[in-house]
């Protein structure tokens, strides 16, 4: 599954079961199967399949809301799903951070 084959690409430390729990955490769009596709809290379009491909327009990560630099946990309630744009551009500028992309639609 191309889950596993990014995961090990990029070598991430999160299980499929929190993969999904943070997915599920996106805002989904009645237009389009949420199993598939959902927005970031930025309104960029993010693919489920997608998740750890940052040469994907759809592309997503795993972004910790506090920073664990600035004392934040890897407690799900810390984690939120963010597009690579998105989660690159923010790095531990929290919580002085605003969205570096958005979707255009």
């Amino acid at each position: 599954m191309a889950i596993q084959q990014n995961r090990a690409l990029l070598n991430l430390s999160y299980d499929r079961g929190t993969i999904l729990a943070v997915w599920k955490k996106a805002t989904v769009d009645s237009e389009y199967n949420p199993d598939e596709y959902r927005r970031d809290c930025c309104g960029a379009w993010i693919k489920f399949a997608d998740y750890g491909n940052d040469k994907s327009d759809f592309g997503w990560e795993i972004d910790h809301v506090m920073p664990i630099a600035k004392g934040g946990t890897d407690d799900l309630s810390n984690l939120q799903p963010l597009h690579w744009l998105n989660n690159r551009g923010k790095g531990n500028d929290w919580p002085d951070w605003t969205c570096s992309y958005r979707a255009i639609t």
